[in-house]
């Protein structure tokens, strides 16, 4: 009965995945446009964002996710593994101070909408925009060598914590050679492998 109504409501399936992939892409745009001009991304956005695709991947008709052949909701417990995923994912960058909280949750909110499977993808297409939109970045402020420096640092600090022995603290409050709005890179990636995606 509800597939019936969806189905009579939105169309198809592929109507379907367009609509929710095209949230997710107004959804990204909204963080970027946050985090760019203030540097943050609220909570009000990601929070409803992530409950949302959880509701959504759970009461639409039954496919393997909006990106794929068939498209369609995974179910509630596959979208929730996807926002774990997308949540550890970025949580150690988090945990040496390399990106921020919001950040994190951006990013576990895509993983929300495509699943684990899909937030794979969508991860390893956020950290290739991230090093580019790092390098242009650092090749236009002319402080590479620096940026440089602080990967080096974050790397030492986050093994040394492993290890439980002293080291240097990379501190973004005074450390950071650049400002880089991470959530351009969450959103060029998650785009970038949809649409690699859709071309493959």
């Amino acid at each position: 009965m509800a597939n019936e109504f969806f189905n009579h409501v939105l169309g198809d399936g592929r109507t379907i995945a367009l609509a929710s992939i095209g949230l997710l892409v107004v959804l990204l745009s909204a963080a970027v446009g946050h985090d760019v001009r203030s540097g943050r991304i609220p909570n009000w956005l990601v929070f409803p964002g992530a409950a949302l695709a959880l509701a959504l991947n759970a009461f639409l008709p039954a496919g393997f996710g909006f990106a794929s052949s068939l498209p369609g909701g995974i179910g509630f417990v596959k979208s929730l593994a996807g926002l774990g995923l997308g949540l550890a994912a970025l949580l150690p960058l988090y945990l040496v101070r390399a990106t921020g909280a919001g950040d994190v949750k951006l990013m576990a909110m895509v993983g929300a909408f495509l699943g684990p499977v899909d937030t794979l993808g969508a991860v390893l297409g956020t950290f290739v925009a991230g090093a580019m939109l790092s390098l242009v970045i650092g090749l236009k402020t002319g402080v590479l060598g620096r940026m440089a420096h602080n990967i080096r640092l974050i790397v030492y600090a986050a093994f040394a914590r492993l290890s439980a022995a002293g080291g240097p603290v990379f501190d973004a409050r005074t450390d950071t050679a650049a400002k880089v709005p991470y959530a351009v890179a969450i959103a060029l990636g998650t785009c970038g492998y949809l649409a690699f995606k859709q071309l493959a």
